[in-house]
């Protein structure tokens, strides 16, 4: 089994997956974790760390927020300029921001702070991060009340983020105190194609061996052929997605 710096760094083999498969993020969760901010006649300035192919930076750019991204990924950085234009980017993670003191309103994590060391992550936040500003941090997690979505995790294996979240969820360190939380739950219409695209993003499958992989999408397939997701059919994947925020002192 890959190491968890293996898995943190494999994303970029699999950038098509990743952007197919993943789902975007709701505008509540974005527009809840940049509220703090908001002031009128100010455009908020924010960077999206760990931005992958970019679904947490499109999602800024249309709640009219002035973006910055930042990822430690080549492949995922040149998707992510195809995806979304025009965006700054640079090279960088959570706990090496490329990015001046107190120069934003708000820093965010789409499903990535999981990756990080909390303790160097916050105080490298901290650093870029205006008085009062934001540290944001969301998740799409897929809803496992559902058996057939269950089913497909028992499969997969949880995820680093999957782990975290049940077991309280993240931790964040000085100088940031306490975290708010709050939750939406949705669905994405999902083909087949889609349902295998989003198991070959995750980070256990990209680094599996042929045999597990093979294993995988075999028992993938039996749940997809059970709930009728063959062919060009289209099922509803339930997620819950949950943000948490931070004001730094």
């Amino acid at each position: 089994m890959a190491t968890r710096e293996e898995m943190s760094r494999s994303f970029g083999a699999a950038t098509d997956a990743y952007e197919t498969g993943r789902p975007e993020y709701p505008a509540e969760a974005v527009e809840w974790m940049l509220q703090p901010t908001r002031t009128e006649g100010h455009r908020v300035r924010v960077a999206d760390v760990g931005a992958g192919t970019g679904k947490l930076t499109r999602a800024l750019v249309e709640a009219d927020a002035e973006v910055v991204a930042v990822e430690p990924d080549a492949a995922m950085l040149e998707a992510l300029r195809a995806a979304v234009p025009g965006v700054p980017t640079l090279a960088g993670t959570g706990e090496a921001l490329p990015l001046p003191d107190a120069a934003l309103d708000a820093v965010v994590f789409g499903q990535a702070w999981h990756w990080v060391d909390p303790v160097a992550a916050s105080a490298e936040v901290a650093r870029v991060l205006r008085p009062a500003g934001v540290l944001g941090l969301v998740w799409n997690i897929r809803d496992e009340s559902v058996e057939w979505v269950a089913a497909m995790t028992r499969i997969m294996h949880g995820s680093n983020a999957e782990v975290m979240l049940a077991e309280g969820g993240p931790t964040v360190a000085s100088p940031f105190g306490a975290l708010e939380s709050h939750s939406w739950r949705w669905a994405r219409s999902m083909s087949r194609a889609d349902l295998f695209d989003m198991a070959h993003s995750r980070s256990y499958v990209i680094t599996a061996d042929d045999t597990e992989r093979a294993r995988i999408d075999r028992e993938l397939g039996e749940v997809f052929d059970g709930i009728g997701a063959v062919g060009d059919a289209v099922v509803e994947l339930p997620y819950v997605t949950t943000a948490f925020r931070a004001l730094r002192p």
